[in-house]
């Protein structure tokens, strides 16, 4: 049986890094294989971590763990949330209960409670894996993508860049695939991923707006990264230095 995939949301680098470290993951054939600062990041890189279990902070900023399990479940309605709030916005958590959230965790949370949470959550997965695993086999073949069809999806994603909600999961329903078919295409029709193409855009635009000297909060809004954090990182990784380096660099 495969390993359960978990994604760590949080803005708190030491809180992620806590509970990597603290956790046996290996024991509840889980792993941790991606973590995000906040929302808008995790909502960028969610289709290539394809997790089964999210740990969402509450609190973050530009898109809280409320609105990320909105549009997270919307996509993935079988994502497993289980949501970390400190005290104070405990009651307001709980009020949400129209989410399809597993559990809400006070923080800072204790390893006993997280292990108990994650044996009652390895517990359902458990008994969902064996039926869609036969469907998964009944339905592996799915329609073929043809080059042309693939053009159109590149040209999509040229065109809607600008949207921070686009995905990997809006563009799959928007042209009649599966997520994980287009993902596994995709790649292999273009060599990249799809966030690698989506960032691609995205940064070729933004050092557009650097050299024109662009506040970099407006880049990042402009080129659909509402989170100037996490448009700054991404910008550097591109770019080979910072934003604001960059801005500098070919000033008049």
């Amino acid at each position: 049986m495969r390993k359960y995939r978990v994604m760590l949301i949080d803005d708190e680098q030491s809180a992620r890094k806590l509970m990597r470290a603290s956790i046996g993951w290996e024991s509840l054939n889980m792993e941790v294989v991606g973590e995000a600062a906040s929302g808008i990041e995790a909502i960028n890189v969610i289709d290539e971590m394809r997790p089964d279990i999210a740990f969402v902070d509450i609190s973050m900023p530009f898109m809280n763990g409320i609105e990320f399990t909105e549009v997270a479940t919307a996509r993935y309605p079988n994502l497993i949330i289980i949501i970390m709030t400190a005290l104070d916005q405990f009651e307001y958590a709980r009020k949400c209960v129209s989410l399809p959230v597993f559990e809400y965790m006070l923080k800072p949370m204790v390893r006993s409670e997280i292990t108990a949470v994650l044996e009652r959550v390895k517990k359902r997965l458990d008994e969902r894996e064996d039926p869609e695993e036969e469907s998964a086999a009944e339905n592996a073949g799915g329609p073929e993508i043809e080059p042309n069809t693939m053009e159109q999806i590149q040209k999509f994603i040229e065109a809607n860049y600008t949207d921070s909600k686009i995905n990997l999961a809006s563009v799959a329903e928007q042209f009649g695939f599966s997520p994980s078919y287009l993902s596994r295409k995709f790649k292999q029709e273009t060599g990249k991923n799809f966030v690698e193409c989506l960032t691609e855009c995205r940064m070729e635009k933004a050092i557009q707006l650097a050299e024109q000297g662009k506040k970099m909060f407006l880049a990042s809004a402009e080129v659909g990264i509402p989170d100037p954090n996490y448009f700054g990182r991404c910008f550097k990784k591109y770019a080979g230095m910072s934003y604001s380096e960059y801005v500098a660099s070919h000033a008049k």
